[in-house]
């Protein structure tokens, strides 16, 4: 198959910090970015808000928000009444914050997305070093699915090849944080937390909370977040 690419790019882009540093490889790479954010039933509309902020703040080519309520399937703490956990990340196992293969759906989407516009390249922000144990952040689920993008696409059958670019997958959070830096990233920006309170601010408990916060702490760099009162790293008070 021969590579295309016309410099159009589809990146999912979720208003948190891996998606947000994946946005800005996209156009430092020099592609013309649509930013494509799912509203799909999760615990809080806050990472909208703030993916709204940053593409503006961007001057993102086009921000398209989907609606998708993932809530009729439910099966996890962030589109189900399951209580998020907060007291520290397990490893080598998947945790109830996984929402079953969404990134099979988002990445469905994004090439459906992708398709229409022409485009040939997808951008996602997973990663497979400091994460959260969720199967469809690994390299291998990325390669599986590009080559299904072949399979499955008009251009992927005549002979035109999709790339799912994954800038991150090989980093520590402590790099991601770097590579922003060196990119630009405004970090104060963006949002991580599962669980954050009616104004917005973090937990400083759950999983993505801590996985930000020791990144920020291994790159020797500020953590701009906004937390609750009376918590400190790891929501200890």
């Amino acid at each position: 198959m021969s590579v295309q690419s016309n410099k159009k790019a589809v990146a999912l882009f979720s208003g948190g910090l891996d998606s947000t540093v994946c946005l800005h490889a996209a156009r430092a790479a020099g592609f013309e970015v649509h930013a494509l954010t799912f509203q799909y039933g999760q615990r809080h509309t806050v990472e909208i808000e703030a993916a709204k902020r940053i593409a503006k703040h961007m001057s993102v080519e086009n921000h398209l928000i989907m609606d998708l309520d993932l809530r009729a399937f439910g099966g996890s703490a962030l589109t189900a009444d399951i209580p998020v956990p907060k007291s520290g990340v397990e490893a080598d196992a998947i945790p109830v914050t996984y929402v079953p293969a969404r990134n099979t759906v988002f990445l469905s989407l994004a090439l459906a997305y992708a398709e229409s516009l022409g485009a040939f390249d997808l951008f996602i922000g997973v990663n497979a070093v400091d994460y959260s144990g969720y199967p469809d952040c690994r390299p291998e689920f990325i390669k599986a699915f590009e080559a299904m993008a072949g399979l499955a696409t008009r251009d992927g059958v005549n002979g035109t090849a999709y790339q799912i670019h994954t800038p991150l997958i090989d980093l520590s959070k402590a790099q991601i944080i770097q590579k922003g830096i060196d990119l630009g990233v405004d970090f104060g920006l963006t949002h991580s937390c599962y669980d954050p309170d009616s104004a917005g601010r973090a937990c400083g408990r759950c999983d993505s909370c801590r996985l930000r916060q020791e990144g920020f702490i291994s790159a020797g760099i500020a953590d701009p977040t906004r937390y609750q009162p009376g918590m400190d790293h790891h929501g200890a008070s």
